[in-house]
């Protein structure tokens, strides 16, 4: 947001400057065409001088330009050769037959920095020599148009002044807006950038809360995954089967008991059946008639058979509690 707020800033001053640049430009022209024609002929007669003054201007400028060059190719130069004097001396310092590699290495390099340092040199005289000279010719050019021209000069001297302030005028506009171009390339440049982090962070959130879900569903499947079906059927029927085991246990420890205690009564009736102890009293008191002994014998003989029925129906139940039991598990 802040670099376009920037750039629809620099933008309004970059059309502020271009609109103002093309009104002086217009401006400029109109008022040279004006004074070129109050002026006349005298304009053309006086213009190969100050073209010619410009040639000059420019080769001066160039001529100072190729002197810092030479003065640079010159310090270069110099500090080279101390180079190669300093590796020289230690080279000669070392009192030994044999060489120093590393001494002798800083020679060999300070050399080649002398050789390239002279070449540049001499480039550079050369080049300084032969703008130098062009100066020269230039503003002798300069000096003979200013006395074959002097009384066209002197007559349109005021339209070339205000040429020269409109374009000093005109020059310091198109810097501006030239800056203001930069300036807004640099901005549109860091726009891009800040476009593109923009893009990456989207990315990176979207990417985070498709993992996030994932995760999210991946843990829902795991940890909070319903119960599937017939689990309930199964879970009551193990309850049931728990139930139906505790009440088997329970019957089947009463039917135990039971059983216990009818097989103790069965045993102590046929052990008394077997017997005749308990006949003992009866014969000292009196002899029974044989109808009535046939009668206690078949009546013993049917309390054995309604014991031995009653023993079978015992185990009979006994069996199926215990199938049944069996099945429920």
């Amino acid at each position: 947001n802040e670099a376009s707020a920037e750039i629809n800033r620099l933008e309004l001053q970059l059309d502020d400057a271009r609109s103002g640049y093309r009104k002086i430009l217009t401006e400029s022209a109109r008022k040279l065409n004006a004074q070129s024609s109050q002026l006349g002929g005298c304009i053309e007669k006086a213009r190969p001088y100050y073209e010619a003054r410009r040639l000059a201007k420019e080769a001066q400028q160039e001529t100072q330009k190729a002197a810092l060059s030479y003065e640079r190719a010159v310090s270069m130069h110099t500090a080279a050769r101390e180079m190669v004097y300093v590796a020289e001396q230690g080279l000669m310092a070392d009192g030994k037959n044999t060489l120093d590699p590393t001494w002798q290495e800083m020679l060999n390099h300070a050399t080649s920095k002398v050789n390239e340092a002279e070449e540049e040199r001499l480039r550079s005289e050369r080049e300084h020599m032969r703008v130098t000279h062009a100066c020269q010719e230039a503003e002798a050019r300069v000096q003979m148009l200013q006395k074959s021209l002097k009384r066209a000069i002197v007559k349109s001297k005021p339209y070339f002044e205000l040429k020269a302030q409109f374009n000093h005028i005109l020059e310091e506009n198109k810097a501006k807006v030239l800056q203001l171009e930069q300036h807004v390339a640099k901005v549109k440049t860091r726009y891009s950038i800040a476009l593109r982090n923009l893009e990456q962070i989207s990315e990176q959130i979207h990417a985070q809360r498709e993992r996030d879900q994932a995760e999210g569903r991946r843990l829902s499947v795991c940890g909070g995954r319903s119960s599937p079906v017939g689990a309930e059927s199964d879970n009551r029927d193990k309850e049931e089967g728990r139930t139906c085991s505790g009440g088997a246990m329970g019957e089947r420890a009463g039917s135990d008991s039971l059983s216990v205690i009818s097989l103790q009564t069965i045993a102590s009736d046929l052990e008394k059946y077997d017997s005749v102890e308990h006949l003992g009293d009866l014969s000292d008191v009196g002899s029974v008639t044989g109808d009535e002994g046939e009668k206690e014998r078949c009546g013993i003989l049917d309390r054995r058979d309604r014991l031995m029925e009653a023993c079978t129906k015992e185990r009979q139940q006994h069996f199926c509690k215990q199938h049944h039991r069996s099945f429920s598990l």
